[in-house]
C-alpha cells in the first residue's frame, strides 16, 4: 500500500451498508466529497450525518444494476454484514477500475486509516487493516500529547518569515526552525496563547 494525500472535492463516494461501520467510513468522507450510501436501514450514526441515502436492498439487485450505482464513483466501500455481497461488490469495482474498500471479506485495493485533522494539519495511521485498535491508540495518544500543534504550526510559519528577513542562512533558520520545536518552554507557551508564545521566541531565538 502506499499512503497519499487526495483532494475529493466534487468526487463521489458511494457506500453500502447502513450500520456503524458504514458511519464510520461516511465520516471519513464526508467533509470533502459527496457521499452516498445505499442500505435497507440507517443507523442514528448515519441519518446525523451530511449524506444523501438512499434504501435498497443489495440482494436484491442485480450485477448490472449495481453497476450503475457504482458507475459514477471515485471511491467505493462495502459495509454490509454480508461477505457475499461484499465481495460481490468488490469484483464489480475491480472490473471498472474503481478504488475499493472491503469492510468484510476480500481485501480492497484502499485502506481507510484512522485520521487526526488540525486546521493545519492531517496524520493517518493505518496497521494495514491488521490492528484498528493500535491505529486509534496511536491517533489518541498524538491528540493527548500534542493538544497544541495546531498554534505550533502557525507559530513556526509567523516565526520562519520572520528569519527570512532577518536570517540569511537558510541552514541557520532551520536550526532555530527546529530548536523552537524542542523547546518544553515554546510548548508551555503555546498553552497560554500564541501571541505569549511569539513573544517568548523572540526573546529567546530572535533577540527582538
Amino acid at each position: 500500500m502506499t499512503p497519499l494525500f487526495v483532494d475529493l472535492n466534487a468526487k463521489q463516494i458511494i457506500i453500502f451498508g447502513g450500520g456503524d461501520v458504514a458511519a464510520r467510513k461516511a465520516k471519513f468522507f464526508v467533509r470533502d466529497a459527496e457521499v452516498i450510501i445505499f442500505s435497507r436501514s440507517f443507523s442514528n450514526a448515519i441519518t446525523d450525518l451530511p449524506v444523501k441515502r438512499q434504501k435498497i436492498d443489495i440482494k436484491e439487485l442485480s450485477d448490472v444494476e449495481l453497476n450503475n450505482i457504482i458507475e459514477n464513483a471515485f471511491i467505493c466501500v462495502a459495509a454490509l454484514s454480508d461477505q457475499e455481497q461484499n465481495n460481490r461488490i468488490g469484483e464489480i469495482c475491480k472490473r471498472k477500475r474503481i478504488l475499493f474498500n472491503n469492510a468484510f471479506g476480500d481485501n480492497g485495493d484502499l485502506i481507510i486509516p484512522s485520521a487526526i485533522y488540525g486546521k493545519h494539519y492531517l496524520i493517518a495511521v493505518s496497521t494495514d487493516g491488521k490492528s484498528p485498535a493500535t491505529s486509534r491508540f496511536i491517533r489518541e495518544h498524538l491528540e493527548s500529547e500534542f493538544p497544541c500543534l495546531d498554534a505550533m504550526i502557525s507559530l513556526q510559519s509567523i516565526v520562519r518569515k520572520k528569519l527570512i528577513r532577518i536570517e540569511p542562512l537558510q541552514k541557520k533558520r532551520r536550526e532555530i526552525l527546529w530548536e523552537i520545536l524542542h523547546d518544553p518552554d515554546v510548548w508551555d507557551a503555546l498553552g497560554r496563547s500564541i501571541d505569549d508564545a511569539n513573544e517568548f521566541v523572540m526573546r529567546r531565538y530572535l533577540h527582538g
